[in-house]
């Protein structure tokens, strides 16, 4: 009898052991299942995800396509060198470029605007109506000098109406850069009879710290070679980005068509901080320009920048820092300013001849 309870009891227990067993694998299979049914909705909300990228990227090549057809009928512009062939952008997020133009500000005179940060309430008129520090010359040595101390700030390729994520607004070769921009000033003054001196030193590169030292290094290295320099422009562009990452490009037309705006920046002795009591000569260059630069090409000018700065302003009389459009601009749109800005210039140097 006990033997067959002692078998009974194994018989029972080898079956529990089995029943275990098998159950366990069940419950493998169970967690398995499930495994692989996450797996399969992860997979699926990538795809989602992929299908609404490549949505988006549509949605922009579309806007691309209607951009390139716009322009194609305003002007009859080939631009197929200016698409960015060589880069997959498949994946990457787009933002927002907007146009504008940018006119009033908290003063004014004439036809033109003036954003003044300072605490000082300069007469614009009298500084419209007073005589330059300097007189046009009938020479062929320089009067004009074209620098720039951040010589890598570059453009877009192509008025897109969007801009990728992995845009960068920098670039080494002068044939992008606003070096280009400055050959484009260089030549219009050629065409008016001024000869213009351009420095092509990269004065940010490899760094942007110093720049403004080494640019000052160049500016008096030019001056001390050539006398007959009168203005001096430290050629730049701009950059203004909202919190939405949304770049505004600021834009005028003339004879239909689309060209950068210009800020003209000057500055002051902030109350004696700065050692620069030329300061108001350079601001009534500032305003020559500014109100010359509305009459020739109506909307031209952002409003003239009059703050507490220097940036090598005070190494002589007639000394602007100009900012030409901003990094949502094309290329092109800077290079069609920059020819407007040396008629200007010439314009405004030949005033000055009393002979």
């Amino acid at each position: 009898m006990k033997t067959n309870e002692k078998i009974c009891r194994a018989a029972v227990t080898l079956t529990a052991m089995i029943i275990s067993v098998f159950g366990a694998f069940s419950i493998a299979d169970k967690i398995d299942g499930f495994v692989e049914s996450q797996k399969r909705h992860e997979t699926k909300a990538e795809l989602a995800m992929t299908s609404v990228n490549k949505i988006s990227e549509k949605a922009a090549q579309s806007v691309f396509e209607k951009n390139r057809q716009i322009e194609s009928d305003t002007d009859n512009t080939d631009n197929s060198d200016n698409t960015d062939t060589d880069t997959d952008h498949t994946f990457e997020t787009t933002y927002l470029v907007t146009e504008s133009l940018y006119r009033e500000s908290n003063m004014s005179c004439g036809n033109f605007y003036v954003k003044n940060a300072t605490n000082l309430t300069p007469d614009l008129k009298g500084y419209l109506n007073a005589d330059l520090p300097f007189e046009y010359e009938d020479t062929e040595q320089p009067q004009v000098l074209i620098v720039h101390t951040h010589s890598t700030e570059s453009y877009m390729d192509s008025d897109l109406g969007y801009y990728y994520e992995s845009f960068y607004p920098r670039d080494e070769d002068d044939r992008k850069n606003v070096i280009s921009v400055g050959d484009a000033i260089t030549e219009s003054l050629k065409e008016e009879g001024i000869t213009a001196a351009h420095s092509i030193k990269h004065h940010d590169d490899p760094s942007y710290l110093g720049a403004y030292d080494s640019s000052a290094e160049t500016i008096n290295s030019y001056l001390e070679r050539y006398p007959t320099i009168k203005i001096i422009f430290d050629i730049h562009r701009d950059s203004i980005t909202t919190d939405e990452n949304e770049k505004i490009k600021p834009t005028f037309t003339y004879n239909g068509e689309k060209a950068a705006q210009i800020m003209i920046m000057c500055g002051n002795s902030n109350n004696g901080y700065y050692d620069f009591d030329n300061w108001e000569e350079n601001m009534s260059l500032a305003v020559k320009l500014q109100s010359k630069a509305e009459e020739m090409y109506p909307g031209m000018t952002r409003p003239l920048y009059f703050g507490n700065f220097m940036y090598n302003m005070n190494l002589a009389p007639g000394s602007l820092l100009i900012e030409i459009g901003t990094d949502a601009n094309t290329h092109e749109e800077a290079m069609r300013t920059g020819e407007y800005l040396g008629k200007v210039t010439a314009a405004v140097l030949k005033s000055s001849y009393s002979g």
